[in-house]
């Protein structure tokens, strides 16, 4: 992914860019996004894009394991959260879902991501503190609540699952408050070209649908250009 690329997938929001993959590999059926409505920490923030950095989480219930076993993970979890490829985003799975009550992404965890110089985070669990996260780092998520619970890792780097969404480490996430997909790597050298085109083909229908006097006419004539442009 070059600079220009990124550039353009923060401009843009993830429908966009779902819709955009359909274009780059020239029909219908691209799913590798989240099902479900998600809850966005900031709705108005600009869309995340980065590699994937997973682990695996639960908290209903205290750990089993010895509390140095429990440690290690937790330092492990940390140290992959602050190494590997940039721009990246922490994807966690609560494995307590659809009960999640473990407010892993509040104020203290995401100041600690957005200073390891992650992106955002993504998860089917929960986040708290509201209104006190820090700028810049936005959260994705399946709930809010006031608990951390008996929150604990339970894996690190391994392929997880957020909203009906797999997700393995390492890839490439596009995700705002509408949820998230997986942007496959073989549309990556023409995704670009692929999301101007998009642009531009919706113009010929959104811009004479937002001009006094549209009429059925009108979209008849509009609509002609847009599917013709499709083709």
């Amino acid at each position: 992914m070059n600079d220009t690329l990124l550039t353009l997938l923060k401009k843009v929001d993830t429908p966009t860019v779902c819709n955009a993959i359909e274009v780059a590999q020239g029909k219908r059926g691209f799913n590798a996004f989240t099902r479900g409505t998600m809850l966005a920490s900031d709705p108005g923030a600009p869309a995340m894009v980065g590699y994937a950095r997973t682990a695996r989480i639960a908290a209903v219930t205290p750990p089993t394991e010895t509390p140095d076993v429990i440690k290690a993970r937790r330092m492990a979890y940390y140290r992959h959260m602050s190494e590997g490829p940039r721009p990246a985003i922490a994807v966690v799975e609560d494995m307590d879902f659809p009960e999640c009550i473990g407010a892993y992404w509040g104020e203290i965890n995401t100041n600690i991501h957005k200073g390891f110089g992650l992106s955002g985070a993504l998860t089917n669990g929960v986040m708290r503190d509201l209104g006190d996260l820090p700028d810049g780092f936005p959260v994705v998520a399946g709930s809010i609540g006031p608990s951390h619970g008996f929150v604990h890792v339970k894996e690190v780097g391994t392929t997880v699952s957020v909203f009906g969404m797999q997700v393995a480490d390492s890839d490439l996430i596009h995700a705002d408050q509408h949820g998230a997909l997986v942007i496959p790597p073989d549309v990556l050298p023409i995704l670009e070209e692929a999301i101007h085109k998009l642009l531009d083909t919706e113009k010929l229908v959104l811009d004479p649908a937002r001009q006094n006097g549209f009429d059925f006419h009108a979209f008849e004539v509009a609509w002609a250009a847009f599917e013709s442009a499709r083709t």
